[in-house]
């Protein structure tokens, strides 16, 4: 018995080494496992990925299943993820955008956290009996919104540098700049004992200007020349090193000083903003920011006491209507008192009325400091995230809003008084403002429609008059004269128009040729039958154009390249009728150039060069002949 505990005992040694092991293992796969299907489940069903983090963190964390534990410890690793987000934020304070987008940041964003943030915590003192310090607490967090999910949809969508994301972003940056003060109110505000490590606060605030300008200075004499350093060698992953260190030495810094880690990312990413180097930063970086952002949220909702909501699920619903209902009110009021339509201001407001991620963060600090007790911070987040479930539906409606003509400020002008012309061009973004060139270069009258105010507004100021309205809808086209049109070109970037969509207008104006632009083959395939007059692939003049110009770089024989080029497009249109006749991608695939040539695409450049040979012997028969017989000439 002796010699086998002896030797069993270092085996259940290992087993035991190998524990925090296993439980890391674990724990990750399960994190991993659960949130991967609850965000392509939120995903498909259009309400984000961050709802699918928090739900899949609250059914695996402790107050769920109890799959994984350790959801504090957890959500402080992950609050690395917020730095990075901040570090995101500030390399975009380009400061010549910063300054054109002043009024709106410094003014409206502004406005709308301080007289949002005292209207909340002047309710919550009036209504839920907390104390000044506490409501305070609570209600300036609440006047933030959700960067992680607005950002992403307006990015998602190309909106993010239209007027309508232009004012949204600088009210997320206002809200992001906003949370150093927050955390200072809330740590003034303190009940807990002091730290008796961390500096008083006019020396605290000392070492924060000081650790400030040390950023400024280190990234103007250190970090620039150290990315010309890694550059010159051409080695990535040291980009990625270098932009690593750069969050998390600044992150480390603010964090000795006992202030915001978030603040110090935020600094390290504006006194990159001028690098010639950020966009390969902010490359490197964003798949660390994803991740851990993603991490993030499932801290918080592994944390998130569902056993609240549970308790008092109306009382839950309640707060978090009359928090995006307050929000939507009062934001819609500030926009419009700054100049703003009545509809580009509600759009604005449903875009912004959910609470925001950062406020889980300042709650755990609230309750740190003695200002709330944890069941008020667990009510509290609670409300904020189903503030957020709210928000995919409100974006719709937001929207439908900023792409609807304005009734009460700057009336968007619809083609019913347009002159009328020869072409309509549909879609006046890069695609239509080349093709309307080349109408104009032959003085041929076009009337022009777009159903973006951002790029109405944007061509204005280029003194091009574009009319607003939906060129699929044929009420607005005989309203902008198809009836008299010659050709209808369609240059819109939209991959679902098919021949359903066009067959009606085909059979509406047969008097005009319908043009199309196509995403790829599979839309070219959608819309046979339709009876246009014509289609071409967006990309594929240009793909070839470049193709060309890579085999004249190779010093490839002009002779060969236009062989080339005549031959691909020669097996592109066999390949593509065989598509449309079996309505199959598969079909006619061997006629197409792949490694080591192909019998097809072989034969195809044979016949040129056949061609091309004899034409050539031709030519060389003709002169000889004229040489021989010169009056035969």
């Amino acid at each position: 018995m002796t010699f086998l505990l002896a030797a069993t005992a270092p085996a259940v040694t290992e087993v035991a080494a190998r524990t925090p092991t296993d439980t890391l293992l674990f724990e990750g796969a399960v994190l991993l496992g659960v949130a991967t299907l609850f965000v392509l489940i939120f995903r498909r069903l259009g309400l984000g990925a961050v709802l699918g983090y928090l739900i899949a963190g609250a059914l695996v964390g402790p107050h769920g299943l109890g799959l994984v534990g350790g959801g504090e410890s957890k959500l402080q690793i992950a609050e690395i993820g917020i730095a990075f987000l901040l570090f995101l934020v500030g390399l975009e304070l380009h400061p010549r955008r910063l300054w054109q987008l002043r009024r709106a940041i410094f003014g409206l964003g502004l406005a709308q956290v301080v007289v949002t943030g005292l209207i909340l915590t002047g309710l919550i003192f009036v209504t839920l009996g907390f104390s000044p310090a506490a409501a305070l607490a609570l209600g300036l967090p609440l006047a933030l919104s959700s960067t992680a999910q607005v950002l992403p949809s307006l990015k998602s969508s190309g909106r993010i540098n239209s007027p309508f994301g232009e004012k949204a972003f600088s009210i997320l940056l206002f809200q992001d700049l906003a949370i150093v003060p927050m955390i200072t109110i809330i740590a003034a505000l303190s009940r807990a004992p002091a730290d008796p490590s961390a500096p008083p606060g006019a020396l605290l605030a000392l070492y924060t200007l000081l650790a400030i300008a040390g950023l400024v200075l280190a990234g103007r004499f250190v970090v620039n020349p150290l990315l010309r350093l890694v550059a010159r060698y051409g080695e990535r992953e040291l980009f990625v090193v270098v932009g690593l260190l750069v969050v998390l030495a600044s992150s480390a810094l603010m964090h000795s000083l006992h202030v915001s880690t978030a603040l110090g990312a935020f600094v390290a990413g504006v006194m990159l903003a001028d690098s010639p180097y950020r966009h390969e930063i902010e490359a490197d970086v964003e798949p660390f920011r994803l991740i851990l952002l993603g991490l993030f949220f499932l801290a918080v909702g592994m944390v998130l006491d569902v056993n609240v909501i549970l308790a008092d699920p109306l009382r839950v619903l309640l707060l978090a209507a009359g928090l995006v209902a307050v929000k939507v009110m009062v934001l819609t009021l500030l926009v419009r008192a700054f100049g703003k339509s009545w509809k580009t201001a509600l759009g604005l407001a449903l875009l912004l009325s959910q609470g925001g991620e950062f406020g889980f963060l300042l709650f755990t600090q609230a309750a740190d400091a003695l200002l709330i007790a944890p069941e008020a911070a667990s009510l509290f987040s609670a409300v904020v995230t189903l503030s957020m479930v709210s928000t995919p539906f409100l974006m719709l409606f937001a929207r439908n809003l900023e792409f609807s003509p304005d009734r009460d400020g700057d009336e968007l002008e619809g083609p019913d008084d347009a002159p009328r012309g020869s072409a309509l061009v549909i879609g006046y973004g890069r695609f239509g403002q080349i093709v309307a060139q080349m109408l104009h270069a032959v003085d041929c009258s076009v009337t022009l429609i777009d159903k973006k105010p951002s790029q109405i507004e944007l061509s204005g100021r280029f003194d091009t008059k574009v009319y607003f309205g939906d060129g699929l809808r044929l009420d607005l086209l005989r309203r902008a004269g198809a009836e008299e049109a010659r050709v209808i070109i369609y240059c819109i970037d939209d991959a679902t128009v098919d021949a359903e969509v066009l067959r009606p207008i085909v059979e509406a104006f047969p008097q005009a040729k319908i043009l199309t632009r196509v995403f790829d083959r599979r839309q070219l395939m959608a819309i046979d039958g339709a009876g246009t007059a014509g289609a071409v692939r967006e990309v594929f003049e240009s793909s070839i154009a470049l193709g060309l110009m890579a085999l004249e770089k190779l010093d490839v024989d002009p002779r060969q390249m236009e062989d080339v080029e005549t031959a691909l497009r020669q097996l592109d249109a066999t390949r593509l009728a065989a598509q449309m006749d079996e309505g199959d991608l598969a079909a006619g695939k061997d006629h197409r150039f792949k490694p080591g040539g192909g019998r097809e695409s072989a034969s195809v450049l044979e016949k040129l060069r056949q061609r091309r040979q004899e034409a050539k012997a031709a030519a060389r028969d003709e002169e000889a002949m004229q040489a021989a017989d010169p009056e035969s000439a």
